[in-house]
Parts: C-alpha cells; structure tokens; sequence
C-alpha cells in the first residue's frame, strides 16, 4: 500500500498552482468590480484543486492500465511503478470527482444551474484526457483542453459565481493563464517524448518534435507578458505582472539549451512558481 508521502507525490504537487492561480485571477477581477464574495471564492479554489488532483489521479490509473508509464522518467506514478494498486487510485479520482461535483452544486444553487453543464464537462474532460477507449491525450488535443479548462472556464466562471456577470478583461486575463498552465502540459510532454512515442502516445510534443516543442514552451511563458501590455491601457495596474517576467528566463532557458528528462522534472516547479507570481500580481492589478 503506497505512503501518505507516495500518495501526495501521485498528486502531483508541481501541476497545482494550474488551479489555484485562474481562481485568483477571477477574484482579482471581481474586486475590481466591487463584487468579490470570498465563500464563493472559496468553494471555487476547492472545486478548481480537487478537479486538478482528480485530473492526475485518473491519468495515473488511466496510463498505468495501459502501460503507458512503465518506463517513465518523471514524477512517481503510483500505478505505473507498482506502489499502489489500480483500484484505488481509481477510487481516489472518482472521490475528487464527486467532492468537485458537491462544491459546484452549491455554487450552481445560489447562481445558476448552467454551471452544472459546465462541471460536468470539466468532469468529462478529466476522465477521457487518457480514459477510455479513445483518450483524446493520446491525439494532441490535450493542450487545447487545458487551455479551455486552466484558463478560460476557470478565470471566466471564478469571476462569474462572484459577479453573476463577466466583465470584458475577465476573458483577456483568462487567456495567459491558460497559456501558462499550456507550458506545464508542453514541459512535461517534451520530458516524455521518448517513452510517449514507445507507447503510442501521440500528444502534441510527439508531433511537433523536440526542437519545435521547445519553441511552443518558450512562446507559452513570453506570450502572457505581452497580452498585459495590452490589458494595461484600461487597466494600468495590471502591468505589475511584469515584475514576474525574470522568473520566466531560468525555465525557458533550461529547455531551449536542450534540458532533457529528469532535467526537465526542475522546469515544472520553475514553471508553477511564475504561474503563481504571474498570476498573484494579475490579479492584484485587476483588483486595483
């Protein structure tokens, strides 16, 4: 039976900040419109952490069953090496599912009840990631996904349960933060072209290949300055997320000098911490 600390490390503490920082994000927006309500900011960051833990525990079972991991470079697996038994890390996904499902009715029962297609898709999006029979992960859509997912639903419906309303900037500082949870995704893919391509995996990074990949990381963490320059003539504070544009160079350079697997295992946790500054200090501009 896999360890308290086996488990945590299954959850895959690096890719978090992926939830957490579009719920600040919506709520730096919704201060800004003097509409912030914090229990619903709250039940949002709780919602936005399980689906996240969720997500990894599912791709676990999912990509342990298949095989997938069993040469992996990177971050325990729980299934793929054996500590823990399929069943349960399945059971752990589905009882994030179901904790994320209870949070959001209560978000949906004092908004509206649309919000429980949108969960239900965040669900579904989850489980068919490498679930299935036809895991669109395994067919380059899973950036597109976390784009949709990390960014824009998360940032847009942050901001909504608090305002019953979306401003016109909510949609435009969703659209960094999805780019930032992206090079997460390109990062660890990059990390598994190797044993991804061995396995049949053809994520986005398999098709592209190595240099290419490398590039599209680089223009997911450069990308979201440059859409704040473009906020800040509404909105001037915003340009304080500038200020966490030096911890974008150590990651980038890592993968454009040509980092390679465990090497890259470092570009996660220099990614998340620019996802958390960056994010911290969009919403506090959106809040001023």
């Amino acid at each position: 039976m896999a360890s308290l600390a086996q488990w945590i490390a299954g959850s895959r503490p690096r890719t978090l900040p992926a939830s957490i920082v579009p719920v600040l994000v919506g709520t730096g927006v919704a201060l800004g419109n003097d509409g912030a309500v914090w229990w619903r900011a709250v039940v949002a960051a709780f919602v936005a952490l399980v689906l996240q833990i969720g997500v990894n525990f599912a791709n676990d079972y999912s990509d342990g069953v298949r095989g997938t991991d069993e040469d992996r470079v990177g971050p325990l697996r729980l299934v793929g090496s054996g500590v823990a038994a399929p069943r349960h890390v399945l059971a752990a996904a589905l009882g994030c599912f179901l904790a994320a499902a209870v949070a959001g009715l209560a978000l949906a029962a004092v908004t509206t009840w649309w919000l429980l297609l949108v969960g239900a898709a965040a669900i579904l999006a989850a489980w068919f990631y490498t679930g299935g029979s036809r895991p669109y992960g395994y067919r380059a859509l899973g950036e597109i996904s976390v784009f949709v997912f990390f960014g824009l639903v998360a940032v847009v419906g942050t901001a909504y349960v608090q305002l019953e309303g979306v401003p016109w900037e909510t949609w435009v500082a969703a659209v960094p933060i999805g780019l930032l949870a992206c090079g997460l995704l390109v990062a660890n893919n990059l990390r598994d072209i190797p044993t991804d391509e061995l396995a049949g995996k053809r994520t986005l990074a398999v098709l592209l290949g190595d240099q290419r990949t490398r590039l599209l990381y680089a223009a997911c963490t450069a990308l979201p300055f440059t859409i704040v320059l473009a906020l800040a003539a509404p909105h001037p504070w915003v340009l304080v997320a500038l200020l966490a544009a030096p911890l974008s160079v150590p990651p980038t350079q890592r993968v454009l000098g040509g980092a390679k697997g465990p090497e890259l295992i470092a570009v996660l946790g220099e990614t998340g911490r620019l996802q958390i500054a960056f994010g911290a200090l969009l919403a506090l501009g959106l809040a001023l």
